[in-house]
C-alpha cells in the first residue's frame, strides 16, 4: 500500500487524483433528467427541409418518422410552393408531432474535442456542476461529445456516459478518452512499454473508448499506439512542445494515431530548414505567456504552401487516412483578445468561477494575458492563415477535418465555443455544407459512430436538430444568444436564434427552456457569491 493517492489511483484516475490532491475535485455529476421528453413510441417531424449531413444540398419537404430512439422513415411529401397532399404523408397512428413546415432539420452536432467542465475552475470558487456544461451543449445542438482527457476521472465519465445513454440525465452521448500519463511536465506514472500495455488493457477493461495523449518518449509512444490499435482504442494527441521534437504529428500518424488535436506537431512535420523551432533564450514552457506567444510563430517557420515539402507531407497524411481536429476556436482569442473578453454571452451564460479562471494569472493554464500585444495578435493571424490553408487543402484532397471546441479555457464558454468553430472552418475555406459535414458525418467517422449517428438516414439514431432558419445562411444564428439583427418593419434590434429543438436518441429538448435554465443557474450562483462576500 502507498500513501500517495496518485500511485494508488486506478488506471484512468491518475490526473483526477493529482487534481484532488491540489484542491481541484471533480465536478458535481449530473443526477437527474431535468429536461427532455421522450423517446416516444412514434414521433413525426412534419414538413421539414432536410440537410442530411453528408454534404448533399437541402431538400424537402419531408416527414421524418422516429420510433423510439431510431429514424424509422424519411418520406418526401411534396415540392416547395405547392400544398402537401395528406395522402402522401405517413399516418399519425397516435404519434407525437413537431410542425417543421418552413423549418430545417439537420443531424445533431459532434464535438470531437470536449471536456466536461474543467476542475481548475474550482480554484476560483464554486466550479460549475456538470449539468451546466451538458445543457450548454444541448442548447447549441451538440448531441455527441468525445471527452478528451477525462480529468474528472474515467470512472466518473463512464458513469455519466451510462446515465446519458439510459436517459437518466440530460446530456449528449459521451465517449471517454482518458489521459495517458506519460509526460514529465504534466503527470507521468508510465515509464516502460510493458507498463503502457498494461495500462491500456486496464482502461479498455473499464470501458474507455480511446486515449488522449500529450506525448511520451518515442519507444513508449510507439508501443502504446500499437497496443491501443490492437485493443480497438481510438487515439488523439495534443503534441506538446515538450515532446514534439522527437515525434511530430506525421510520426505518430505512421505509428497508428487516429487524430491530431489542435495544430501542434503539424508545422513541425512541415519543417525543412530546422528540426527544432526557434525559441528565445528566455523561453520557459511553464510561463504561459512564452508558451502561447511562441506557439503562434510555428507555422511561419514551416514549408511554404504548394512547395514540394508541403505536398509531400500532405500526401503522406492522406495515405494514412489521418484526421485533424483543429479546435481553431480555442486559440482564436490570440488573434483578438478584446473580442473574446467582451463576447455577448459572458454576462449571462459564463459561470462565475470560469470567468475568473479566464483572467490573467500566473500559473493558470490559458490565463496568459500578461502583456498580449499587437505583435502577438498579428503573429497569430499569420499562423492561422497558413494553418487554415493547409487544412482546407487537406479537406479538398479528401482528408478528414472534424470540429472540436476544447471549451472551458481561453475565454471560450461551452456551446458558444463550438458554434465559433463552425464559423472558423468557414473562414478557412470550407463552404457551409462542408462545415456541417465536418460537424456531423465526419465527426461520427472519427469516433467510429458513422453507422450510428452523423447523418439523417433510416436506421440511425434520432440525433437531430430542428431549426427555424437555415443554418447554412449564417452560423451565428446557432449561438444561444442569437445574432443581433435590425427588424426593418419595427425599426427595433432583435436577437434572432435558429435552433428550436435538439433531439438526442429520440429525446426532445426545448432549446429555449435549456437556455433559460442556464441563465437562472448563472444568476443564482452570482447571487450566492455576493451573499457570501
Amino acid at each position: 500500500m502507498t500513501d500517495d493517492p496518485i500511485a494508488a489511483a486506478a488506471p484512468g484516475e491518475e490526473m483526477t487524483a493529482r487534481n484532488a490532491k491540489n484542491g481541484m475535485p471533480p465536478l458535481a455529476p449530473a443526477t437527474a433528467m431535468e429536461h427532455g421528453t421522450g423517446p416516444f413510441r412514434r414521433l413525426i417531424l412534419r414538413g421539414a427541409t432536410v440537410i442530411d449531413g453528408t454534404g448533399a444540398p437541402p431538400w424537402g419537404p419531408a416527414d421524418i418518422v422516429i420510433e423510439g430512439d431510431r429514424i424509422a422513415a424519411i418520406v418526401p411529401v411534396g415540392v416547395p410552393g405547392k400544398p402537401i397532399s395528406p395522402t402522401r404523408r405517413p399516418p399519425a397512428d397516435g404519434a407525437e408531432e413537431i410542425d417543421c413546415h418552413g423549418r430545417f432539420v439537420t443531424p445533431g452536432l459532434i464535438d470531437c474535442h470536449a471536456h466536461i467542465g474543467v476542475p481548475y475552475h474550482g480554484l476560483h470558487g464554486g466550479a460549475s456542476p456538470a449539468s451546466y456544461v451538458y445543457k450548454l451543449w444541448l442548447a447549441h445542438g451538440v448531441t455527441t461529445i468525445r471527452e478528451m482527457g477525462c480529468f474528472n476521472g474515467l470512472g466518473w465519465v463512464l458513469q455519466q456516459k451510462q446515465a446519458s445513454a439510459a436517459n437518466e440525465i440530460a446530456a449528449p452521448r459521451i465517449l471517454a478518452h482518458p489521459y495517458f500519463p506519460g509526460v514529465n511536465d504534466m503527470l507521468k506514472t508510465i515509464h516502460t512499454p510493458d507498463q503502457a500495455r498494461a495500462w491500456l488493457a486496464a482502461i479498455r477493461e473499464r470501458g474507455a473508448d480511446g486515449v488522449k495523449f500529450f506525448g511520451a518518449p518515442p519507444a513508449l509512444m510507439q508501443a502504446a499506439l500499437a497496443e491501443a490499435k490492437a485493443l480497438g482504442l481510438r487515439t488523439g494527441c495534443h503534441h506538446a512542445q515538450q515532446a514534439v521534437t522527437r515525434m511530430n504529428a506525421l510520426t505518430t500518424a505512421r505509428w497508428g494515431m487516429t487524430s491530431a488535436e489542435h495544430y501542434y506537431g503539424l508545422p513541425e512535420a512541415l519543417y525543412e530548414r530546422r528540426i527544432v523551432g526557434d525559441y528565445a533564450p528566455e523561453y520557459n514552457y511553464n510561463d504561459e505567456y512564452y508558451r502561447f506567444s511562441t506557439a503562434g510563430r510555428t507555422f511561419p517557420q514551416a514549408a511554404e504552401p504548394g512547395s514540394a515539402k508541403w505536398n509531400e507531407v500532405m500526401e503522406q497524411f492522406l495515405e494514412l487516412d489521418f484526421t485533424f481536429v483543429p479546435t481553431y476556436t480555442i486559440y482564436d482569442a490570440n488573434r483578438d483578445v478584446m473580442r473574446y473578453r467582451r463576447a455577448d454571452w459572458h454576462d449571462t451564460y459564463t459561470w462565475p468561477s470560469m470567468w475568473r479562471f479566464f483572467q490573467p494569472a500566473r500559473g493558470g493554464h490559458g490565463s496568459y494575458w500578461f502583456r498580449w500585444s499587437t505583435t502577438n495578435e498579428i503573429e497569430w493571424k499569420q499562423h492561422y492563415r497558413l494553418w487554415m490553408q493547409f487544412l482546407n487543402e487537406y479537406k479538398n484532397r479528401g482528408g478528414r477535418v472534424c470540429t472540436g471546441s476544447d471549451s472551458g479555457f481561453i475565454y471560450q464558454t461551452f456551446g458558444f465555443g463550438y458554434v465559433r468553430e463552425l464559423e472558423l472552418l468557414q473562414e478557412a475555406g470550407f463552404n457551409p455544407l462542408e462545415v456541417l459535414r465536418s460537424a456531423t458525418i465526419q465527426g461520427a467517422a472519427l469516433c467510429g459512430l458513422e453507422h450510428e449517428t452523423g447523418s439523417i438516414e433510416v436506421g440511425k439514431a434520432a440525433d437531430l436538430l430542428v431549426l427555424d432558419e437555415n443554418p447554412l445562411n449564417d452560423f451565428k444564428l446557432l449561438y444561444g444568444t442569437g445574432a443581433m439583427r435590425l427588424n426593418d418593419e419595427t425599426g427595433q434590434v432583435e436577437w434572432r436564434q435558429a435552433l428550436r429543438h435538439t433531439i438526442r436518441a429520440g429525446v426532445v429538448f426545448d432549446v429555449h427552456a435549456l437556455l433559460a435554465d442556464i441563465r437562472d443557474a448563472v444568476a443564482a450562483q452570482k447571487e450566492r457569491e455576493t451573499e457570501q462576500a
